[in-house]
């Protein structure tokens, strides 16, 4: 997807945003009670979350499903998600639960057994404890995972800025979000043998970002994973860099258009339409959650930000740019 389809899912979320109170029902379908009711809880609302959502509704628009949905953004609170969980585990109206991160999705998997429960944008499904393992869980829970393999964040970095120019890389995420832990171990596993070190800085909240990102002045380069309470707050971050002159590379393309100065990343947008896929055949073929196995979506592509690279002082190489989508 190029970056003026990123944009226009971004302006159509933004419509539907205006036209109905959080918490409130958002139909796609026609005049009258819908087909299906579809609860949709997101932990913030950032445009990296916000494209799985968008794409969710618009995949099962596509395949034509009469749905009104119920949104609530958790504004960042994990206390949130658990009041917004068990409002929805109370509410016997709704067919499906979709969760959109991992501490809406554990918050939802904790209290609700009885209706299908599908997971957006988590890491890692397992290790957050949303199912036993990568197989069919045979239970209620299934959805997509934004695990990146193929990311490869420290050799992108290499490829860059060069092998040997880069020794330590700045890692600043949430102490509080599981995925952004399995993310640090997975770069701290693929930098050690490159020859880099990965220092970390981990906040408790927002309010500790500013805190954090000084935290890593002496570093080479900064690494921003999909940690929702560092990308709900990009901009920071990126004032951060390019005041020090230190890159911020980034794992999704929305925050390349934000000023992250480049990523290998998934397309969000369509992982939101691949978890719309689950949800059709488990509303409309009656397919069971246990029985559909948790998908990894590793399909990737290079975006970079050319404004950023030269507020960063960076030149990306011909050969990057030559493949590259390009912003800014």
């Amino acid at each position: 997807m190029k970056t003026r389809s990123r944009l226009a899912a971004l302006a159509a979320l933004a419509a539907v945003a205006a036209t109905a109170a959080v918490g409130g029902l958002a139909g796609c379908g026609g005049a009258g009670k819908a087909d299906y009711t579809i609860a949709i809880t997101q932990i913030v609302a950032h445009p990296s979350l916000d494209l799985i959502t968008q794409g969710f509704k618009d995949g099962l628009e596509e395949k034509g499903v009469d749905a009104e949905f119920i949104f609530d953004d958790a504004q960042g609170d994990q206390a949130n998600t658990v009041t917004i969980a068990g409002k929805y585990a109370a509410d016997s109206d709704i067919d499906l639960i979709l969760a959109v991160a991992t501490n809406s999705a554990q918050a939802v998997v904790n209290q609700v057994s009885d209706r299908p429960v599908l997971f957006a944008g988590v890491t890692d499904p397992v290790e957050a404890g949303l199912v036993p393992s990568w197989e069919p869980s045979g239970t209620n829970v299934t959805g997509t995972s934004d695990l990146n393999p193929e990311g490869r964040p420290a050799a992108l970095i290499q490829d860059v800025l060069g092998a040997g120019n880069v020794k330590t890389i700045g890692y600043l995420y949430s102490l509080g979000e599981k995925n952004s832990v399995v993310q640090l171990d997975l770069l701290k596993a693929e930098a050690e043998p490159l020859g880099m070190t990965v220092k970390e800085s981990g906040i408790a909240n927002s309010s500790e970002l500013t805190a954090g990102a000084e935290a890593l002045a002496d570093v080479d380069v900064i690494y921003v994973g999909t940690d929702n309470t560092v990308v709900d707050a990009i901009e920071q971050v990126v004032s951060f860099g390019q005041s020090k002159k230190i890159p911020v590379f980034v794992a999704d393309a929305a925050s390349v258009e934000r000023g992250g100065l480049i990523t290998r990343g998934i397309d969000y947008y369509e992982l939101g339409k691949r978890t719309a896929e689950q949800a059709y055949e488990i509303l409309v073929n009656g397919a069971k959650p246990g029985d559909i196995a948790p998908l990894q979506v590793t399909d990737t592509e290079i975006v970079v930000n050319e404004a950023a690279a030269a507020a960063y002082g960076v030149t990306i190489p011909p050969a990057i740019l030559e493949t590259a989508e390009k912003v800014g």
